[in-house]
């Protein structure tokens, strides 16, 4: 049974409004109710030119990996930079420790020898260090420290 374009127009042009079933006489619904449309911004085939939407939905995207891309080489650049110096730094230590370990060794003898022989009585300084100009040096290496 096959329907007659007017008939079916009436009976079923609420349902087909938005399809595009051709009825015979090859009108198709929309075309029938005379919503004529060349192309529909919303139909996915529609896709020659962008939108403004999508226009703006890719800037932001780009403007925010731009942002991202920035945010990141910085942070990373610093991060970078005090690694380097901590390491640098590491290094300038281990090597000033290892050159200074034996001077403040040497130096804490100087001191602590100084102080005990001030510290001595007269008479015991005599026999542990016979010669004069030697108390004399200790005395006075004392003084200066």
């Amino acid at each position: 049974m096959e329907l007659q374009g007017s008939i079916a127009r009436e009976i079923y042009s609420e349902i087909l409004q938005s399809s595009t079933v051709e009825l015979d006489g090859g009108l198709t619904a929309a075309q029938a109710d005379g919503d004529l449309h060349e192309s529909d911004p919303g139909d996915s085939w529609y896709d020659d030119e962008p939108s403004v939407e999508q226009l703006k939905k890719e800037s932001d995207m780009d403007r925010e990996w731009k942002r991202r891309h920035n945010q990141f080489h910085t942070i990373g650049y610093r991060d970078g930079v005090i690694a380097g110096k901590e390491a640098a730094a590491q290094e300038g230590f281990n090597i000033g420790f290892k050159e200074s370990v034996l001077n403040g060794y040497n130096w804490g003898l100087v001191r602590g020898i100084g102080s005990a022989m001030a510290c001595l009585p007269g008479g015991l300084k005599e026999k542990l260090v016979e010669v004069e100009e030697t108390r004399n040096k200790f005395q006075s290496l004392h003084e200066s420290v």
